[in-house]
């Protein structure tokens, strides 16, 4: 059964490359289909509350648009899940973000886990996050490498920033597991884990696309979709 997914980027600006949209489908089947919706109207990148808010109203209509094209499961392509819970209530078909598919994934490896994500002002976010998923006790720490989104391309730069957080996180904050708390941080889990075994580390790290996208697949070939108990359907208005 081939699957088709929505990579619905919820930001305005230039940050899918080829070679990001390559590694992100990198453990896909081969005959699962992903394509790229992108909103019109929102923040350049996401890296605040107030900017989640800006993407919300594009990122649901994109999410309609990709129910009705006949795609199977959205990957709204950002680490702190925008509008991904109003998204579950609003179309028929699995919806993730980057959050829960790798902390979740790393919760089958590790009791204590640690987010490096981008910037100091992201962190309550996820804090957020953490909380509503009702995860304290396993989210031992959120570190951030403070790099903008628009700075990412500095991949020797970032690498550097990401081994030492995830070292700290390690040693000071008893961290056993390694989520990597953006979706912009492409190609950077095999050089992180890497480093992190050089220094006598033997850590699985995560990567929030790669596990979002693969979720979203094995979510659609199950034909699993979210609960109307839980995410129940909007309210008709006149």
């Amino acid at each position: 059964m081939s699957v088709k997914i929505l990579n619905l980027l919820p930001v305005t600006g230039d940050v899918l490359t080829p070679e990001m949209f390559k590694y992100m489908c990198k453990y896909l089947e081969p005959d699962t289909e992903v394509q790229t919706y992108q909103i019109t109207a929102g923040p350049p990148s996401i890296e605040c509350e107030y900017d989640e808010a800006l993407a919300a109203p594009d990122v649901l209509r994109l999410a309609k648009q990709g129910e009705e094209d006949g795609f199977q499961a959205i990957f709204i392509n950002c680490f702190g899940d925008p509008a991904v819970k109003a998204a579950r209530e609003y179309v028929d078909i699995p919806v993730f973000g980057g959050f829960e598919p790798a902390t979740h994934f790393a919760l089958g490896l590790a009791d204590n886990i640690s987010i490096v994500t981008v910037m100091p002002n992201v962190v309550s976010l996820m804090e957020g996050n953490v909380s509503k998923a009702k995860l304290n006790g396993r989210i031992v720490s959120i570190r951030n490498v403070n790099i903008p989104v628009e700075e990412l391309q500095d991949h020797e730069k970032l690498c550097k920033a990401l081994v030492e957080q995830s070292l700290l996180a390690i040693r000071e904050d008893g961290a056993q597991a390694i989520v990597m708390g953006c979706t912009g941080f492409v190609d950077v889990a095999e050089r992180i884990k890497h480093d992190l075994l050089a220094e006598g580390y033997d850590v699985p790290v995560l990567e929030a696309a790669q596990s979002a996208l693969k979720l979203c697949e094995v979510y659609a070939k199950m034909g699993l979709r979210q609960s109307r108990l839980t995410y129940m359907t909007p309210p008709e208005r006149k």
